[in-house]
Order: C-alpha cells, then structure tokens, then sequence
C-alpha cells in the first residue's frame, strides 16, 4: 500500500493536473509549448491581464494604477532543462522622475501554494481566487502597488511550475526560483510596449518564500544574468537554509509548507521515493498528494496540516526534519537548497523577527553572516520581537507589514542611484 501511495504521489508529481484552475482563467495560456525556448528569459506568449484588483488606501479604494500583461517565458530548472515559467509585467501609469531608464522591481512572492489556481498572475487578475478545491489570496498587492505609484515597473514570477500545466511547483527551490526570478526581469526588457529597457536598473524584491527567491537570485545574478543592471536585492524573512525550516515551521498554522518543499523535491529527486518509501506512512502520503494541488488557504482551513506535527505524516513517529537528516539522499536534496553559497555584487538588506515562528530566524541572520564573510554589502535589520506567537505565523508576517515602507524606500534608493549602506561589522553583535 505504501508503494501505491508512493507512486500515486509521484505519479502527480511528475504531470500536474489542473484540476483546482478555474476554467476560465487557465485555457491554453498556460500550457507550455512541446519545445521550449533555450534561451533564457525568452517570451513564448503574451495576453491582456486585466486587473481587477484594488488597493485600500485610508478608506479610499484605489485601482492598481498600471496597464498589466500576462506573460509565458523560458527559464533553467535545477536539472538545466528549460522550462516554461509563467507571470506577468505591470506597466505604470505614472511616471518615473528619477533619471535614466524606467526602473524594474522583479518581485517575488510569498508563500502561494502548490496548485495551479495559486499562481499571482492569478490573483492579481482577481485578488481572490475561490474554486472548488483551491483558496488564493493575493496579499502582497498593496507592497506591489508601493512601487508602481512612484513610476516603477514590476514583474512578478508564477515560480517554476505554479499555474503552468506540465509540471509541480518546486516550492523554495534554490535554482528554480533564483533563475525564475531573473528571467522574469529578462523577459520584462524585452516585452513590446514596455518603457523598461535593457539598460534599466533591476531590483529584486521578496519576503517569506519570495525572500528566499530574491535572496537566491542576487547571488545568482554575477554568473547568470551579467547583463541585468541588479542595484539591489531585497530579502525579508528568506528561508535560506531548508534544513532549519522544517524544523521551525513543523507543528505551526503553516506545517503545510514542509510537505510542499518535499513535493518539490521528489519531483526532481525520484530516488527520495525509494528512499522514503518505508518511512511516512499511507496518511502522510495522502497529505503529500493533498497538498500538491492546495493553495495557502486550504494549508491554513482545509489540508488538516494546520497546527500540525509532521511526525504524524511518518512511521518512525520522528518529524520530517529528523528523518531527512538520516537518510543521506534526502539530506543532500534538501542541503542543497541552501542560499548563501554565493556572493551577491549587488547591495542586500536582510529583515527577519528575531522570534519569527515559521521561518527560523538563526538561518536568516546566518545568511547575513555567510555573505558578510564573502565581501557582499549587507544590511542586516533583525526585528525586535519580545514574546513568541506560538505558530501563528504572526511573528512571521509582521515585519512584512510594519517594515514595508522603510523596505520600499530601501529599494527606490537602490533604485535612484543612491548608495546603500552595509553594517556587516556589527551582524555578529545584533540578534
């Protein structure tokens, strides 16, 4: 039985389905073409995104002021295959007053979910999306609309398999995300109609599993995309190190995101299903599968994985995290998802609570460590926070709210030419 639900997990792993997309918002556009471009950051397809989406703004409610297009581009996944990645660009309606080219914001996105109804070209075309198996909120809207009120394009990335339908999406995927996140500026530049330019300045913007992404992209950026003017790279709460993160956000409101990441995983990784075959148990097989086609919504209401432990998804009764550092071929599947290997060029500001209840706040302060000691300029801002809030995910999200106008200026700074500042010799001395 354990070897059915193996396969049957891997089985949708390997082709994903598109059963929680709504029909009217999937059609052929998503589909990826039988051959995809090799070139990276190369547009397949375009179409009209209308954006129905509003921002509350003291009372006011204030449409997106930018004319969107939803886009189909060609990126690297892990293996070095190219794969279709879905997104979409926002054109401003105001102008840019700084000098030089329009700048671009390529922003990344938190945690979405697994299912295809979860991609953000989605949910900016709606703000919610509610189908029979899928809950989507696009909850990063208003940070995106910070930068398009002061005449700064966006793009933002779909991930690589999130809304496409050939594959799963490899939830915090070092490579996959990074390269995704690049490629989505690359594809940006080239879009007709659009003011950014090739020579425009480029920064990389995300919190939560779009921290990861950003912060993956910048030290990506020197080797893989040389020609994209990256000025600076904004990280908040980055999961930077997978190892710690199973173990902090397991027995929390969002456990969920274990299971994802380790879908993840053995969609590139078959050789973890053998592995792992004997070790989570037919339930916890079950809630692998459930999770492939959950969004966020259903993580927190409807999966059964809220507030839960791991530990229950595995025969031993050990948590995932502990299983995963026995058995050598996942603990090298997942080691390998580690951001900070590599040094970005550009400037990077790092937010993380110092009490954050999902993504540890250790590896994120590491991460500030281990670019410091490799020569990058870091600003590292750890958020006081004096007492825990026991897996709600509230330590987790705070910062994103209460640290995003400083965040956004941040950005524009780096932006505008101005030059940033790095406290790297007082990480060590700071939480």
């Amino acid at each position: 039985m354990r070897r059915t639900m193996a396969c049957a997990v891997l089985s949708a792993l390997a082709v994903a389905t598109a059963v929680a997309v709504p029909a009217a918002a999937s059609g052929d556009f998503y589909t990826p073409p039988d051959e995809v471009p090799e070139a990276q950051g190369e547009l397949i397809r375009t179409a009209p995104l209308d954006l129905a989406v509003s921002v509350d703004l003291g009372g006011a409610i204030a449409p997106l002021p930018a004319t969107a297009t939803r886009l189909l581009y060609s990126s690297l996944d892990e293996t070095g295959e190219p794969v279709a990645v879905s997104g979409s660009y926002l054109e401003p309606e105001a102008p840019w007053l700084g000098s030089g080219d329009r700048p671009l914001v390529s922003f990344s996105v938190g945690t979405q979910g697994q299912g295809d109804a979860c991609a953000p070209s989605k949910t900016l075309e709606s703000g919610l999306v509610i189908d029979p198996e899928a809950l989507a909120v696009g909850y990063e809207i208003p940070f995106i609309y910070g930068f398009l009120q002061q005449g700064i394009a966006v793009v933002v990335t779909d991930y690589v398999g999130l809304g496409t339908t050939d594959r799963l999406h490899s939830y915090v995927n070092r490579l996959d995300s990074g390269r995704a996140v690049l490629d989505a500026a690359r594809a940006a530049s080239a879009l007709p109609g659009a003011t950014v330019t090739a020579d425009s300045p480029v920064g990389l913007y995300g919190y939560s599993q779009g921290g990861g992404a950003a912060a993956s992209a910048a030290e990506l950026a020197p080797a893989y995309a040389p020609e994209l003017d990256v000025v600076g790279a904004y990280a908040g709460a980055p999961p930077a190190d997978l190892v710690e993160v199973m173990k902090s956000a397991d027995d929390t409101s969002l456990t969920g995101v274990i299971g994802w990441a380790l879908n993840g995983l053995l969609q590139y990784h078959p050789e973890m299903a053998a592995a792992l075959e004997s070790e989570i148990s037919e339930d916890g097989w079950e809630t692998l599968e459930r999770l492939s086609t959950a969004c966020i919504g259903d993580a927190v209401i409807a999966t059964g994985t809220a507030f839960a432990s791991t530990s229950e998804w595995t025969t031993s009764g050990e948590s995932l995290a502990a299983v995963a550092a026995r058995i050598p071929a996942v603990q090298e599947a997942v080691g390998a998802q580690r951001i900070g290997g590599l040094t970005p060029t550009a400037p990077v500001r790092i937010v993380t609570g110092t009490q954050d209840d999902i993504v540890d706040h250790g590896q994120a302060r590491q991460l500030a460590l281990d670019w410091c000691a490799s020569g990058a300029d870091v600003s590292y801002v750890p958020v006081p926070q004096l007492v825990p809030s026991g897996g709600t995910g509230l330590n987790h999200l705070t910062p994103a709210i209460t640290r995003s106008v400083q965040s956004t200026a941040w950005m524009v700074d780096r932006l505008r030419g101005l030059p940033a500042w790095s406290n790297c010799g007082l990480v060590r001395l700071l939480p």
